[in-house]
């Protein structure tokens, strides 16, 4: 998810619903950013 292992779930007694919880939507900042690369991309060709 871009994040180092245990960053958001290391917390002792944690369960694994509430694990899920806290991380949420982690993915949306890399799907964000795959999307601005490839739009960049698309401006640099003269795609539009």
């Amino acid at each position: 998810m871009g994040v180092p292992e245990h960053h958001v779930t290391g917390v002792a007694g944690l369960s694994r619903s509430a694990q899920l919880r806290a991380l949420g939507n982690g993915v949306v900042p890399q799907q964000a950013a795959a999307a601005l690369r490839l739009l960049l991309h698309r401006l640099d060709q003269g795609d539009t």
